[in-house]
């Protein structure tokens, strides 16, 4: 059976309430990766959490997000994208009124990892719905038009955000996404067509290509050493507890290498992608990139209300600038890589990054906007939007364009992993547990050697991109080229091929 020819066109009433589907529901997702931060000091205080509750809050949303958005294509490709994605909108929905409603920690991190699972079934298919659905004339327009708003949707998410929680509670930043939901539901059932791979069988090779076991292994893996590294201060790093998380992980990640290279393409990640060593670099690169950044977001917005005494309003501001810059910037950065090749822009923007980082250490109590934050904040900004754009362009055009797909869900789960990582790690490194974060003396020491070490992840990964990084090889004449990303977010959020 063949499928149908999209047909939707930008100009039509199908056409737009297609893409307002897709742009409020991937807001949803962007902004519940963002504005979390901000809430942490409130909910915290609120709930009596202690740092590792906090790294819980925001690591059970992006373990979940980095372990199965692959997954979540791939049941879209297979059982409808539609289908998919409205379950992944109610499942999220569901999750945050959940997450609003917390009356306790373990109550708030559950919510948050059924969130994460939520987001990782719509979040490929707000991308995918339009890939799938319009005509290929306005394919282009249509995606780029969703960038452009899921862009502003990030910055806007971190004020909105501030605005909810000083205004009313931090219960807010959740309960907002009910009534998006809902317009992204009537949306979707009103306008967005049902669309699926219809070479993937319900037998034979198409069962293959459904790799539960992949996303379950190597969200074992992820788990097994996030636990570890959140848990190791209470409990020691020699602690029964933590060797045997660590074990776990360990065993899980070679267990899910060794899977996939069983399964060869029909994998959910297909080993032979990595005979491109410039795959594999380029994608070590974006963990350690996208560590310093998740590790700066997360201590910032705590740091600016608990120690400089901001409000969450003022702190959803104080990160704004770098959205903006992003925004704006990164398609030059991309004409710019096309042109000279993505060495020097990947190399010049983490050092450039990292100068904004340093600054960043001199802040504290009384401390100026101005004077302060905003010069860092800006130098950080610019760095990332030399990094951004070419990093993804560099992704895709390191492999096969079959493998676009999941080559660019591979490398946002990889920039997801190293936010998490980060996020689980440098508390431990920088000494910070318990209630540590309601101390104004420890936290002002753990927040500076926290922007050291993400400094140093950022410089490290300067020097991979001058010694390893090359422009990738050209793809053959008339291959066609992958639509551009919206600046704000993790390189493969806002683009799917349709795997």
């Amino acid at each position: 059976m063949t499928a149908p020819a999209p047909a939707l066109r930008t100009g039509t009433a199908a056409g737009r309430g297609t893409l307002l589907a897709a742009v409020l529901a991937s807001g949803m997702v962007f902004l519940d990766t963002t504005v979390v931060n901000v809430a942490l000091p409130r909910l915290g205080a609120e709930l009596g959490a202690t740092v590792a509750d906090l790294q819980w809050t925001v690591n059970g949303y992006l373990l979940m997000l980095a372990a199965f958005v692959l997954l979540g294509g791939a049941l879209g490709d297979r059982f409808g994208r539609r289908r998919v994605f409205l379950l992944g909108v109610a499942w999220f929905a569901v999750a945050s009124v959940l997450c609003g409603l917390s009356q306790g920690t373990g109550w708030l991190i559950a919510a948050r990892f059924l969130q994460g699972a939520g987001g990782a079934l719509l979040t490929p298919g707000s991308l995918s719905v339009l890939q799938a659905s319009f005509h290929p004339d306005d394919r282009g327009k249509a995606i780029g038009t969703w960038a452009g708003l899921s862009g502003v949707s990030t910055a806007l998410g971190p004020l909105l955000g501030g605005w909810l929680i000083d205004t009313f509670s931090w219960r807010w930043i959740f309960f907002i996404n009910l009534p998006l939901a809902v317009a992204v539901v009537l949306a979707a059932m009103r306008w967005v067509p049902e669309s699926r791979d219809e070479n993937i069988s319900r037998t034979g090779a198409g069962r293959r290509r459904f790799d539960v076991a992949g996303a379950l292994l190597g969200a074992l893996g992820l788990g097994g050493v996030t636990y570890a590294l959140i848990d190791a201060p209470a409990r020691g790093v020699g602690s029964l507890p933590v060797l045997v998380s660590v074990l776990v992980g360990v065993v899980a990640a070679v267990v899910f290498v060794l899977v996939e290279r069983r399964r060869g393409d029909a994998a959910m990640l297909p080993t032979g992608l990595f005979s491109s060593r410039l795959f594999s670099v380029l994608n070590i690169f974006t963990v350690v990139v996208y560590a310093a950044l998740g590790g700066f977001t997360f201590f910032l917005a705590v740091y600016l209300q608990n120690v400089v005494g901001w409000s969450a309003l003022l702190t959803g501001l104080a990160t704004v600038p770098m959205t903006v810059l992003l925004a704006v910037g990164s398609s030059r950065a991309g004409a710019l890589s096309a042109r000279i090749g993505p060495r020097l822009p990947l190399t010049v923007g983490p050092v450039v990054a990292a100068v904004g980082l340093l600054l960043l250490r001199r802040i504290g109590p009384g401390a100026s906007y101005v004077t302060d934050v905003l010069p860092g904040v800006v130098l950080f900004g610019a760095g990332l939007t030399l990094v951004v754009a070419p990093l993804t362009a560099s992704v895709l055009a390191a492999v096969a364009d079959r493998f676009a797909g999941v080559a660019s869900g591979f490398n946002n789960a990889a920039s997801r992993a190293g936010s998490l990582l980060a996020v689980a790690a440098l508390p431990l490194l920088v000494g910070l547990s318990g209630t540590g974060y309601e101390q104004k003396s420890a936290l002002t020491d753990a927040f500076r050697g926290a922007l050291l070490w993400c400094a140093g992840l950022l410089l490290a990964g300067a020097a991979m991109a001058a010694l390893l990084i090359h422009r990738p090889p050209r793809k053959a004449p008339g291959a066609q080229p992958c639509p551009s990303l919206p600046a704000s977010t993790p390189p493969d959020d806002r683009r799917r091929r349709g795997a």
